[in-house]
């Protein structure tokens, strides 16, 4: 079932997403050559929401899912199978704003040791939630430590969890955008454990909203007994680049999200 939402949903992210420049790369590139940025396989940001909308238990469930597969041999693999075997990866979680409290900043990976000291830097933090969603915020912010770190990836990766559309901060579509056009590809974890009130399912509204770049696609979570195997397995493809293997489903209805849904259901918004 979770490979089967990946592939669906692959097949709506490449609708009306932009694509990176190869003149965007070119010039990313040839900067961190001159800056003498060390190369790595990935450079990946997971960003973690922890909104009022998700009791404690669901976040510390979801906490433990991501301490859980970044510790687990399936993603130490991975990492070890890339082609210089080395990843390097940062954390932070967020809600109507950016938790900077809960950030922990780039680690190289390329063992089981450096993976466990990574996850337990995360166990360190204190579990909360605070109210909002800003899907924009968060996207923007994890922009800007991939562009301002001292790594070289083959790939750059925004890995971003939500169980609500974006209704605080800037709308989410140029912010999804703009990591698109700096080179990095945005993949979503969809969570569904309760209904959002939107009138539309929230991995669909990941597919039009959110995710973008080459490849990028949204993963559902309906069970919090999901998260530890979800997390995982999105991790080791986000790692390897491996794609699903299952050929994506035409979806029921082909109408595009409005990607403001979450914003028109805050008390004033049309009288703006």
């Amino acid at each position: 079932m979770i490979l089967a939402g990946i592939a669906l949903l692959m097949g709506l992210s490449s609708q009306g997403l932009p694509s990176a420049a190869s003149t965007t790369d070119m010039t990313h590139i040839t900067t961190i050559a001159a800056l003498g940025r060390r190369d790595v396989d990935v450079e990946l940001v997971l960003a973690v929401d922890m909104s009022g909308s998700m009791d404690l238990e669901e976040a510390r469930i979801q906490r433990a899912g991501y301490l859980d597969a970044l510790r687990h041999k399936e993603f130490i693999d991975a990492v070890r199978g890339g082609l210089i075997g080395e990843i390097a990866i940062s954390y932070f979680e967020w809600a109507g704003s950016v938790n900077e409290s809960s950030r922990v900043d780039w680690h190289l990976i390329s063992s089981a040791e450096d993976a466990a000291a990574f996850a337990d830097e995360i166990a360190a933090r204190p579990v909360t939630t605070r109210r909002g969603t800003s899907i924009s915020n968060a996207l923007t912010y994890a922009t800007g430590m991939i562009d301002t770190n001292a790594f070289n990836g083959q790939r750059r990766v925004i890995d971003v969890s939500g169980d609500g559309p974006n209704n605080l901060g800037p709308p989410v579509l140029p912010a999804r955008d703009m990591a698109v056009r700096s080179g990095i590809i945005v993949n979503g974890l969809a969570i569904i454990i309760r209904p959002t009130g939107v009138g539309v399912r929230l991995d669909r509204y990941y597919g039009d909203c959110v995710i973008g770049g080459p490849g990028a696609f949204v993963l559902p979570i309906h069970n919090p007994e999901d998260f530890g195997v979800a997390i995982r397995q999105k991790l080791v493809m986000e790692v390897s680049g491996r794609q699903p293997r299952l050929r994506p489903i035409p979806v029921a209805s082909p109408s595009a999200v409005d990607c403001l849904i979450g914003e028109k259901l805050r008390p004033g918004f049309f009288d703006r």
